[in-house]
């Protein structure tokens, strides 16, 4: 707690023109999940309006690709991999771009970027938000996994409440968590014809509530 506490200090007074500036930072009970939620429901929005409107492919959803304002709205960055997808097509083709971790698993296959690839990206930053783990954890050993492969094994085993951050565990989120654990695993199917698209997925976020409103 104290590194994280010092790290996010040292953060807060790195103000330079070309710096984006920290605005705050949420450790306090069921607050924590709250904030998650509400940055899930936002980002979900955002590529929901990309996918529809423009017809524009992010190709890098990530956790780093998602900033927040002053109140924790979230709002999505960085469209240098984006690309417009013409009306009538299903996906463009393109090289193998992304993030490790973030890359759903048929595009080393077929090089070809769609909409519920974006959807599978979502659904691990959807998992990072839940256990507070990296798409791909550095360590050493047989039992090293990335973070798809960990969740899945977790339900396969009926051990889910392992899955879940301790910061935002409790017994009265117990049943959002799972909702949204559900949610998650749906954009992470590794068919990718299984995925929901990202209007359902910001439809189910929405009917999720935050706090006790």
């Amino acid at each position: 707690m104290g590194s994280v506490t010092t790290a996010v200090e040292a953060l807060s007074r790195a103000q330079h023109k070309n710096l984006v500036f920290l605005q705050g930072y949420c450790r306090y009970g069921k607050d924590r999940w709250d904030t998650r939620l509400k940055i899930a429901q936002g980002a979900a929005h955002g590529l929901a309006y990309l996918h529809k409107e423009p017809n524009i492919i992010h190709r890098d959803i990530k956790t780093s690709n998602i900033l927040l304002d002053d109140r924790f709205e979230a709002h999505l960055a960085d469209f240098g991999l984006s690309r417009l997808l013409c009306p009538y097509d299903t996906h463009v083709t393109t090289d193998l771009v992304g993030t490790l971790g973030y890359i759903p698993p048929e595009y080393s296959q077929t090089l070809a970027a769609t909409f519920r690839g974006d959807v599978y990206s979502f659904g691990v930053v959807l998992l990072e938000l839940l256990t507070g783990k990296r798409p791909v954890e550095v360590c050493k050993g047989w039992n090293c996994r990335d973070l798809v492969a960990w969740v899945f094994q977790k339900k396969s085993e009926k051990r889910e409440e392992e899955i879940f951050d301790s910061s935002i565990r409790d017994r009265d989120w117990g049943k959002q968590l799972m909702e949204v654990l559900g949610i998650a695993c749906k954009c992470i199917d590794q068919d990718p014809r299984r995925r929901p698209s990202i209007d359902e997925v910001f439809s189910w976020l929405d009917e999720i509530e935050i706090g006790n409103t």
